[in-house]
């Protein structure tokens, strides 16, 4: 499984999502479903150009922060570009380091993961690094993107420790397998 997309293959993603948002935003509208309250830290673990990013930086407010983690340098660019010109300060960029995030242990309320675990290549340490950055009570949120939700079920049941909490809003939410 490919992990990184080259810099060429990434600007066709940000064009064809840029066209997606022309034709119909609903990123906004998606990312209210979730329950993000004001004071919360969110994790947009694979941020692409920051779409949602922006999103849950609006919805957690001064007082909460978001993490947007990629591991494109190019990806954080764009994400930074769309920050500054949104004026929005508390999101946290950070590149990940194989699977290491270098976010603090527990922290995180709600981890997303959007349309980009079609790149994941080691399902169990990249869903160990989750693990590790979440509290106990937070959510795990996935868009399969170019994967069947019955593959990326699978994939994620084969580490055990993530619960299927919801699989009817085109998303997977998952909690922490406290047994673990």
């Amino acid at each position: 499984m490919k992990e990184k997309l080259s810099n060429t293959e990434f600007r066709m993603m940000q064009c064809f999502m840029a066209f997606l948002d022309h034709v119909h935003y609903y990123v906004g509208t998606k990312a209210a479903s979730f329950g993000i309250q004001n004071g919360m830290t969110v994790v947009d673990y694979g941020c692409g150009p920051g779409r949602y990013t922006a999103e849950f930086a609006r919805l957690v407010g001064s007082e909460g922060i978001v993490y947007a983690v990629d591991i494109l340098d190019i990806a954080l660019w764009e994400t930074e570009k769309r920050l500054r010109k949104l004026g929005l300060q508390n999101v946290i960029l950070k590149q990940v380091n194989e699977y290491d995030t270098g976010i603090p242990d527990n922290v995180a309320d709600i981890v997303f993961a959007i349309d980009m675990f079609h790149h994941v290549s080691d399902t169990d340490a990249f869903l160990r690094e989750i693990y590790r950055i979440s509290k106990p009570d937070a959510l795990l949120i996935f868009s399969g993107g170019h994967q069947s939700p019955a593959v990326v079920k699978t994939r994620i049941a084969s580490v055990g420790c993530w619960l299927l909490t919801d699989d009817n809003r085109g998303f997977l939410t998952y909690r922490k397998d406290l047994s673990v």
